[in-house]
């Protein structure tokens, strides 16, 4: 068994209807990480209601709003990170860029205060995963768009602010899986998380 991680699931799925395949998958990890008895905290992007940042002043120095300081004390405390979400025009849906940007902050993920244009990464020490599904299968993600959407979290947002490793995941043909397959992902899930990675 790995040792012990604090583990943040952040189910990125803008609907809480829950019969989204990504709800289900975050339960699983969710259930995974508490079977090998890894501290957890779930945030529901679906849950959660903030403004939308609108300019660059408001990003940097702006106040967080307080429906998103929970959020930010999760990630504080995390030592492992899950982000998951369905694939929206080729990246994270509206909804989920919206918390990230509330949460990745100048002040608090990173500073480029001391360094110029290289940044403090303040969320050092921390891992990382990304699971996304899509309609298109896995390999014209990643052969004809270069995956490019979660590489862009992967190293834009989340390698900028200290996580490493940052692994992902991709499930494709994610709303034609049969029953069989949608199980094994589950499966495949609630194993990440009992080992918290």
């Amino acid at each position: 068994m790995s040792r012990e991680q604090r583990v943040v699931v952040i189910d990125g799925h803008p609907d809480p209807a829950p019969d989204r395949f990504v709800h289900a998958l975050a339960e699983a990890y969710e259930q995974g990480a508490k079977q090998s008895k890894h501290p957890v905290m779930r945030i529901r992007a679906a849950d959660v209601t903030f403004p939308i940042i609108r300019n660059k002043e408001e990003y940097e120095r702006g106040d967080p709003p307080d429906s998103v300081r929970p959020c930010l004390d999760a990630l504080e405390w995390a030592t492992h990170l899950v982000i998951l979400y369905p694939l929206w025009l080729g990246s994270v849906p509206a909804l989920l860029k919206g918390l990230l940007e509330q949460l990745i902050r100048p002040g608090f993920a990173f500073s480029t205060a001391t360094l110029g244009h290289w940044p403090v990464k303040y969320l050092r020490g921390r891992s990382a995963r990304i699971v996304v599904t899509m309609g298109m299968p896995t390999i014209a993600y990643r052969l004809r768009f270069g995956a490019c959407g979660s590489r862009s979290l992967q190293s834009a947002v989340l390698a900028t602010s200290g996580f490493r490793p940052v692994r992902t995941t991709i499930i494709g043909n994610a709303e034609r899986l049969p029953k069989t397959k949608r199980e094994a992902w589950i499966a495949r899930m609630r194993d990440l998380g009992r080992e918290a990675r």
